[in-house]
């Protein structure tokens, strides 16, 4: 390849995954914020808080352990952001420069994965959201047999009608919607405090949410872990957005501003709202689609309703659908465009059976969150490490599309990061597979092993990192396989 020009003639090359030009950076402050707002605001950061309070936390309590998780993980964001703004790259030619040409494929099938099982879990969530609208909006629907499963299957529809309009639409998608979504959350608030009696009734009652009552800091490093592992695939992928950044304080800002701040507040929104349900109806009701219904009035469920629907659609297709669509391209360029391996992550997240994954809080905080933060944590450590200590932030963009260019090591894989990913992952193996395998996901007389899964994405971005950097010792040269 004799310079940029030649990019499109490697067989690595796609324009989906092409370096983004110049021209293409108009993504601002305010679009990275919007960004964050549109991802941030969904059912699942909704229930967040209150799945903590089941477990034994006061409502400060979990709200602060959520706020801590978001800054924590707000680190790594920023610093695997500065590659994709810096050279327009996204995440899965990112890895190249670590894991091999070809040997990135591992990172991006395992983040492609992880994004397949989150894209059904909010499609499914959106299903039960047109299932509801449509109730109210015509009572005849809930005499249909299988209502649930066609509103599932139509909002499944919908969002594979947006992955056909590209990664522009969903800029824009984001750009509208962020308003509309903080706007429907902040109504549902005042509804509470205004039904509920005022915030510190409210908050007072919060207690009855506890349905256990562990001690804190039983709890705390879980679910610390597992608010680290709520964003730790978009920690990887985070590129994938950055790339059209205008500048590295665009990105950085924007990210702060919208990240630890949505996220908190959205959190306790749900905590306030929930506890506003046991002054009002007697009861605590977890779930905003089941409490929009039980409010009453057909237009107040159908304004609610299209809420949480844009809710869910803002974040499937920026958090759930860019960045698989962008791994399973780069499986194969040549044949598989962005928008197919978006398809591609349509189709998987069904066959995941989402509604499985969903059905009990617990095991989804401490199984499917923890879980997978631990491969994430080391792809993470070995991408920081090679980008910001290896590289000192240099990088070849020629040779990341090159087959034989200074990032093809052996055969196009680095033995050395698949070594150190590996390596990274075993001592959390078997806590994972006892909480998997243990109702509700929480082991009782944990072991060592068990403690250290709870750490899970601390213990494989810190062993991720360090390992990769000794195994790395002495390949500095500039030729084949080097640092350069």
């Amino acid at each position: 390849m004799a310079g940029p020009d030649d990019l499109s003639a490697s067989p690595l090359w796609n324009p989906d995954l092409a370096p983004t030009r110049p021209e293409q950076r108009t993504w601002s402050t305010y679009n990275i914020a919007a960004l964050w707002i549109g991802m941030s605001v969904v059912i699942t950061t909704y229930t967040l808080a209150s799945g903590l309070m089941q477990q034994g936390m006061t409502w400060w309590q979990a709200l602060g352990t959520i706020q801590l998780g978001n800054l924590v993980v707000l680190l790594p964001m920023i610093l695997n952001a500065h590659a994709g703004t810096k050279y327009g790259v996204s995440f899965p030619v990112l890895c190249r420069a670590s894991f091999g040409v070809k040997g990135a494929n591992v990172p991006a099938l395992l983040r492609a994965i992880v994004a397949c099982g989150w894209f059904g879990i909010q499609t499914w969530i959106g299903g039960l959201a047109l299932d509801m609208l449509l109730r109210a909006a015509w009572p005849g629907w809930a005499e249909l047999g299988g209502g649930v499963w066609i509103a599932f299957a139509a909002f499944w529809a919908i969002q594979a009608g947006i992955i056909l309009r590209g990664l522009e639409g969903i800029r824009l998608l984001q750009s509208w919607s962020a308003p509309l979504l903080l706007g429907g959350g902040l109504a549902l608030l005042l509804w509470a405090v205004d039904a509920g009696g005022g915030l510190s009734r409210i908050l007072g009652e919060s207690s009855r949410l506890q349905q256990r009552h562990s001690p804190f800091w039983t709890l705390f490093p879980a679910a610390l872990t597992a608010n680290v592992g709520y964003w730790a695939t978009l920690s990887l992928n985070i590129p994938d957005f950055t790339r059209y950044a205008r500048s590295q304080r665009s990105q950085a800002l924007g990210q702060l501003l919208g990240l630890p701040t949505t996220m908190t507040a959205f959190a306790f929104i749900g905590v306030a709202v929930t506890s506003a349900t046991i002054v009002i109806f007697g009861e605590a009701i977890w779930d905003p689609v089941v409490l929009i219904a039980r409010i009453g009035s057909a237009p107040v469920i159908i304004a609610g309703a299209l809420v949480v629907l844009a809710a869910q659609l803002t974040t499937n297709m920026a958090a759930n659908v860019v960045s698989p669509a962008n791994d399973f391209s780069s499986l194969a360029p040549r044949r598989v465009s962005y928008v197919m391996g978006g398809l591609i992550t349509a189709v998987l997240g069904i066959a995941m059976m989402p509604w499985k994954l969903y059905a009990d809080a617990a095991a989804y905080i401490f199984t499917w969150l923890i879980g997978y933060s631990s491969l994430m944590g080391a792809i993470g450590g070995i991408l920081i490490a090679d980008y910001w200590v290896l590289r000192k932030r240099e990088l070849s963009v020629q040779d990341l599309f090159a087959v034989n260019g200074r990032y093809a090591y052996h055969g196009g894989v680095n033995w050395r990061a698949i070594a150190a990913l590996v390596l990274a992952v075993l001592p959390v193996l078997p806590g994972f597979v006892r909480a998997a395998t243990t109702p509700g996901g929480q082991v009782a007389d944990p072991t060592f092993l068990d403690a250290l899964y709870t750490y899970a994405w601390f213990v494989t971005f810190g062993l991720s990192a360090v390992i990769y950097l000794a195994l790395m010792r002495g390949m500095k040269s500039l030729g084949r396989g080097g640092v350069g």
